[in-house]
């Protein structure tokens, strides 16, 4: 039996590296929002989270990963650097 084109198209998705990044930018979305709502003493809501951590955190968090991507890839060719 064969899978059907929603399956391979969901199992495509599940596997880019677009999919993938947005689960892990979704990830420290919400890390923010735990944080920012516990110093706050109630629950702020994702919007709020999001707009915040996309002001405040967003280009240092892609700068890190960018950088942290580029010395596994560097590792696993061998290159030092």
């Amino acid at each position: 039996m064969t899978d059907s084109p929603a399956e391979n198209n969901s199992d495509l998705v599940k596997n880019s590296v677009l999919y993938k990044e947005f689960l892990a930018e979704r990830e420290e979305i919400l890390r923010h929002k735990w944080i920012e709502s516990e110093k706050r003493g109630h629950d702020i809501g994702f919007e709020k989270a999001l707009l915040d951590w996309i002001v405040k955190h967003r280009s240092s968090w892609r700068d890190r990963r960018l950088k942290e991507q580029q010395e596994q890839r560097n590792h696993v060719n061998g290159n030092p650097n």
